[in-house]
């Protein structure tokens, strides 16, 4: 999943960063209001962290714009002001959730997977489809109670997909949301990943838990349970 992280402090943005990518996110960085903006707008974010004390605009204008555009990516509020009257502000603004300076890093990172898992429809961080359990908080994933070992971007792809089961989902879909804005991207390690997902989830070739959709990308076929 692909974050858009807009802290103006430089050691506090480095440290998140480095803890969202340790948690398998995909990470793009705004040191000021005008460049989150600009992100937010351009690139199809899974979700936001926002800082409301930010240069140039605030954070509270960044998010009234984005929800003006229509842009529907969840939105964490991540800031000192521990005021009630503020945090109401930021969620008439648009946010999502709002998390007070200072802070635990696992409860960061308990309420973006929260705010991922109510975007896609899901109660559970553990998600059944067909014979497959998935993990999202472990970051685990068993077939008929057996663990299977993925790499990071292999977990990572299979995680997107099982969001979006049923739909057409396209390799450049899969690149922007894989991977952060800086990285060298090549749609051919995309469909490295699905070949080795496909052996790793099915490896007789018979549940064909994943389809080639000719022209459109790809589609997840096990529909997941959206219950808790």
């Amino acid at each position: 999943m692909r974050i858009l992280l807009v802290e103006d402090e430089a050691l506090l943005r480095g440290q998140l960063r480095d803890e969202l990518v340790k948690h398998g996110y995909a990470v793009d960085t705004a040191e000021d209001g005008e460049v989150a903006a600009y992100l937010g707008k351009e690139n199809p974010y899974d979700l936001a962290v926002v800082d409301l004390g930010l240069p140039k605009r605030t954070g509270l204008e960044v998010i009234q714009e984005w929800r003006g555009m229509g842009k529907e990516f969840p939105i964490l509020i991540l800031t000192a002001r521990g005021h009630w009257q503020d945090k109401v502000s930021g969620l008439e603004a648009g946010a999502d959730d709002y998390l007070v300076k200072p802070f635990h890093v696992a409860e960061l990172m308990a309420r973006l997977g929260a705010l991922l898992r109510r975007s896609s429809g899901f109660s559970s961080p553990v998600i059944q489809a067909g014979p497959m359990t998935l993990d999202t908080r472990a970051k685990l994933v068993q077939i008929d109670g057996s663990a299977l070992e993925l790499t990071a971007y292999e977990y990572n792809t299979l995680e997107y997909l099982v969001h979006r089961a049923g739909q057409a989902v396209s390799k450049t879909e899969l690149t922007e949301h894989l991977y952060a804005q800086d990285f060298d991207r090549d749609s051919n390690v995309i469909e490295v990943f699905i070949g080795r997902l496909r052996k790793k989830l099915d490896p007789d070739g018979v549940n064909k838990p994943i389809t080639t959709l000719r022209g459109q990308g790809y589609r997840f076929n096990w529909s997941p349970q959206k219950t808790a």
